[in-house]
């Protein structure tokens, strides 16, 4: 007996889901967690190699100079050589340049692994986006990147307990710091590895559906694509001068100025407010503070397929993100558990916008003009992840306080929040299929 369109729908939805998020979710936070581990390791690294605050900031944020100068070029050969070959390339690559972090010794070579880092992750979170858009419908795309994209927070919730445990640990005649970028770059490496041969990038080599399934899937989205196309039809390069395109990468710099700001020094800031927290103990609260960012996410994006609505979502989110920023300054003097409080409260504003925010794009672009698009964004936006660390590590240096740098990078969190609600045109409404 044949099955209803809703039937089909439905279980197909739910092998795509099965299938995908679970191992994108898996590969996504190792990303994440070979990025953000040297938040950890500056509680040991700075001391050993003698690295000010200023030292640190730049190499922490230069990972995203080079990320910048090869996101749009990747996401380019990704369209070409197809997302299984080009993330399998970029995870193997990525996990032993962050192996090597272990050996430098002087700023110029930390400076250098860390820009090398960022030239070998270039466009991998371009390539995940473009290549759930091949698999799901306009309606179920903020769910879907809130499931593989919930990584981020749950990476550090997850390697924040394992990175302070590791810390503490003399392997090899090797300093806690070494360990822990040595140890947490080999899962990225084997992921590599087992992604070419587990990801399908095409709908017809997908022998985990059934082919009334492939079918449906085949034409509601070869439908949504011809209804974008019908609306507005533009080729990768004309995507990179699109105007929305622009303007979200404008929105995104600002995001992320403030929020690499933030995550870069949280372990450093945290353990400012309680010098006496021991390395493990610190690991533990900020796994649960990432804990809460990473429910957040996921209730943020439900939220925002529910409603249909996109830009509020974002701009609430880092809106209650940068004023918990500003009034984390005044209550550190004050108590110290009600800091973290509410220093957890504005990491949940930082994550709770990702869903809603990387759901517009593929809401109106379409073909290769999506990975372009997306391609733009992410690598303009994460300039903004040089900036923010940089300006907290040298006003933090200059000043001897972190307040006059807390303060710019709530700054830039309320501009991100006012450019998505006043300038961008598009909504991030769905398409009706």
């Amino acid at each position: 007996m044949a099955r209803s369109i809703a039937e089909i729908e439905h279980s197909t939805v739910r092998k795509v889901s099965k299938r995908l998020i679970p191992f994108l979710f898996l590969c996504f936070a190792i990303s994440i967690l070979d990025r953000l581990n040297i938040s950890f390791a500056a509680l040991q690294m700075n001391e050993t190699l003698n690295f000010s605050n200023e030292v640190y900031g730049l190499g922490a944020g230069i990972f995203f100079i080079g990320y910048f100068l090869l996101e749009v070029p990747g996401g380019a050969l990704m369209t070409k050589f197809g997302a299984r070959k080009w993330i399998s390339r970029i995870m193997i690559s990525w996990g032993i340049i962050s192996g090597l972090t272990a050996f430098v010794t002087t700023p110029a070579q930390f400076y250098a692994v860390r820009f090398a880092l960022g030239v070998a992750e270039a466009s991998f979170f371009p390539c995940m986006a473009w290549y759930l858009s091949q698999w799901y419908q306009t309606k179920h795309h903020a769910r879907a990147l809130a499931g593989f994209m919930a990584a981020i927070p749950a990476a550090s919730a997850l390697g924040s307990p394992i990175s302070g445990y590791l810390l503490t640990l003399d392997l090899w005649g090797f300093h806690g710091w070494q360990n822990l970028f040595i140890l947490e770059a080999i899962p990225s490496v084997i992921l590599g590895v087992i992604t070419y041969f587990y990801l399908t990038d095409k709908i017809d080599d997908a022998k985990w559906l059934e082919a009334d399934e492939k079918d449906w899937l085949k034409k509601v989205l070869a439908r949504e694509e011809a209804i974008k196309r019908k609306k507005k039809s533009i080729t990768f390069m004309q995507a990179l001068k699109e105007r929305d395109v622009l303007i979200l990468a404008c929105a995104y710099f600002c995001w992320m100025a403030g929020y690499y700001g933030v995550i870069m020094f949280l372990p450093t800031l945290i353990h400012s407010l309680s010098s006496s927290m021991g390395t493990s103990m610190l690991g533990w609260l900020i796994g649960f503070m990432y804990l809460l960012a990473a429910i957040t996410m996921v209730s943020v994006g439900r939220s925002s397929d529910k409603r249909q609505e996109r830009r509020f979502h974002v701009a609430t989110s880092l809106i209650v993100s940068a004023i918990g920023l500003v009034i984390s300054v005044y209550v550190a003097e004050i108590n110290t558990i009600l800091a973290i409080v509410i220093y957890t409260i504005s990491l949940c504003g930082a994550y709770g916008a990702y869903t809603p925010f990387w759901a517009i794009p593929p809401s109106y672009l379409s073909g290769s003009a999506v990975a372009a698009g997306i391609a733009l964004i992410n690598s303009v936006g994460n300039l903004g992840g040089f900036f923010g660390p940089y300006i907290l590590g040298a006003l933090s240096s200059s000043t001897g306080s972190y307040t006059t740098g807390i303060f710019a990078l709530a700054g830039f969190m309320v501009i991100s929040s006012l450019i998505v609600i006043f300038v961008i045109k598009q909504t991030g409404k769905v398409v009706n299929s």
